[in-house]
């Protein structure tokens, strides 16, 4: 359940191209204009970022756009027991120096896309830096991967909000026992957003949730939720 927020350093303003370009050419743009820098000197750029940075349509820092009912489920959870995880087509070190401020996860429960890394001396200090080339997307098919990977258990619950979830939900549904498959529909034009095809609305590449999607949802019995019709407060921090 993660919104795609601008790349901090700043790497071009053209949308509409990014867009077209999907999560791999998201990615890559990350990748060309923060590769040739150390893991530690990225993680203080993406901290000042999440500072200072303001949602344009909201006008408001990200940390205070997060879903007040996805906090609430998170917090739940770990109250009886279960061990929480953010798995996410984002980049995983643009997440981690956030998430435990914001969602009480700490950095080594985050799954996400990344670039790769190399281990250098450099003045005789070890550093780890950033390459120019991809490492694992994880989004679609390569989100039960990557839970497999990095957990190496299969999930008892999962929620998600677009079509890059979808595979993650069956993952998790092909599990024993009783399990939770959960997904969240934007249609709530007024407080936060309405997009893609299951609302009748134009698909916005990223983020999709197709009507099959919606149809394999129902046959399965998984649960869909309406931000409009279901939830009360949308953002942890009142206003909207």
């Amino acid at each position: 359940m993660e919104n795609h927020p601008a790349i901090p350093g700043g790497a071009g303003n053209d949308l509409k191209a990014l867009a077209a370009a999907g999560e791999k050419g998201l990615l890559e743009l990350i990748m060309s204009s923060h590769a040739g820098m150390s893991t530690q000197d990225f993680e203080a750029i993406v901290s000042e970022w999440f500072k200072t940075a303001r949602h344009p349509q909201f006008n408001r820092p990200y940390t205070e756009l997060t879903y007040q009912p996805m906090v609430e489920l998170l917090e739940y959870l770990r109250e009886h027991g279960f061990k929480t995880y953010i798995t996410s087509g984002g980049g995983i070190e643009f997440m981690r120096p956030m998430t435990e401020a914001v969602y009480g996860i700490p950095p080594e429960q985050v799954i996400g896309s990344s670039i790769k890394t190399e281990f250098q001396m450099q003045d005789g200090k070890p550093v780890l830096m950033r390459m120019p080339e991809i490492d694992f997307i994880d989004d679609k098919t390569g989100k039960p991967i990557a839970i497999n990977k990095f957990i190496g258990r299969r999930p008892i619950a999962s929620f998600g909000n677009s079509d890059g979830d979808r595979q993650m939900l069956e993952w998790t549904a092909a599990g024993d026992g009783a399990r939770l498959m959960v997904l969240v529909l934007h249609d709530d034009a007024e407080r936060e957003y309405a997009y893609g095809p299951a609302n009748g609305l134009p698909d916005t590449h990223f983020g999709a949730f197709s009507p099959s999607l919606m149809e394999e949802a129902k046959s399965n019995g998984w649960v869909v939720i309406s931000m409009k019709d279901d939830w009360k407060q949308v953002f942890t921090q009142p206003g909207r």
